[in-house]
Order: C-alpha cells, then structure tokens, then sequence
C-alpha cells in the first residue's frame, strides 16, 4: 500500500508519449493598464462582485459607512476616526462573530483582478473573515497593475509582517459553487465586501472628512 502513490506515478509516466518544456515564464510580460486605479475600480464591481464607493476629500468617512449599511448595530474597527462598537486590538474573538460590519486598512490594491493585499494590523485578524459585512479602505495611491508588482512591494515593506507574521489578499465577498453547482456568497467568510477608494494627497488616512460620490 506504501507504494500506490509511486506505481501509479511511474505508469503515468511510462505512458506519455509527448513532453513539452515549461514556458518561459520571463518572457511573458507582467499586464499593464494605461489606468490601473480606473480598471481596479471596474473589476471590483464586476470581476471581485464588491461594492465601490469612491471617497474625495470634505466629506464623512463614518456617514458613508452608516449609508451603506444603515441598519448596521455593531461595527469594528481599529482606524482612527471610525465610530465602532468593538476594537479588533482588545475583542475577543467570541465578541467579533457578532459584528456586522468590519472596518479595515487594505494596503495594496491589484488592478488585474480587484485583489487587495491586507496585512494583519489588529491583535485579532478575526475581523477580516467573521464580519458579515467588510469595508476595505485603500489609497487610489497603492493601486498596482498585476500580482508581480504587488508580490514585488510585499517582498520589500518588512514592516507588513510586523508585529504579527500574518497577511492575505481578500477579493469581493466570501463565495464557493461548489454546493449543487449555485453560486453561494458568505460561505467562509464575509457576505459583502465595500473597497473605499481615497483620493489622497498626503498618503494618510483621514481622521475624518472623505465624501461619497
């Protein structure tokens, strides 16, 4: 029995009658958008199926989060300026399956699929995945074309793994078809995802004033 795996590896390998060599990958060029923050807009809406909502300096970050989820009765957070009930750095995580809204800092969005890089920033990274609803905040700034550029910036900002050793890419809301082939949102993790784009100077996140438009 020990030796299954191999017999049937080594009868695969005696039947094949054509090999092919792997592709140059480096020739390849990485894609590449005249717009990467207009085509990462375009795919969250379409492609990662999240919200969008667009953010442009003298308005409220706190009145877009309760328009968009105004019946909203616990939101977490730990960015300054959000107005949460629960703090991911001090809940626990029995305290955070009851959230209704998450609220978190996205560190690179990736225009080829809508994918926004997230390291853990809170002691509990439970806010990512047991909200029912995720708002990501992220810098039009840190908009990259493709996963090269992204797994590129990743590689060379340590500090995205300090103080914890954990980071992901979250795309749209938590979705699976593999339950009697029907499309299923919030299977493993979040129900609905809202990416906020900021438009920003100064490469900060706002204390306060952003608007919806």
């Amino acid at each position: 029995m020990s030796n299954t795996k191999e017999t049937i590896l080594s009868r695969l390998r005696d039947n094949v009658r054509e090999t092919y060599d792997m592709p140059d990958l480096g020739a390849l060029p990485p894609i590449t958008y005249a717009d990467p923050v207009a085509e990462f807009k375009q795919r969250t809406t379409t492609t990662a199926g999240a919200h969008l909502i667009e953010m442009v300096s003298d308005g409220d970050l706190n009145e877009a989060i309760r328009q968009a989820y105004p019946d909203a009765k616990i939101i977490a957070s730990n960015l300054p300026g959000v107005e949460a009930q629960l703090n991911p750095d001090t809940a626990t995580v029995a305290e955070l399956e009851r959230v209704d809204v998450g609220v978190i800092e996205g560190k690179i969005g990736v225009a080829e699929n809508a994918c926004v890089w997230i390291p853990q920033q809170m002691k509990e990274k439970a806010i990512c995945f047991a909200s029912q609803q995720l708002v990501i905040v992220l810098r039009e700034a840190d908009i990259v074309n493709n996963m090269h550029e992204a797994y590129a910036r990743i590689a060379s900002t340590p500090s995205y793994f300090e103080p914890y050793k954990f980071g992901t890419f979250i795309c749209g809301p938590s979705k699976t078809a593999d339950i009697e082939s029907a499309l299923v949102y919030g299977a493993q993790a979040a129900r609905g995802v809202t990416i906020v784009t900021l438009r920003d100077k100064d490469g900060k996140l706002p204390n306060t004033s952003y608007q919806v438009h």
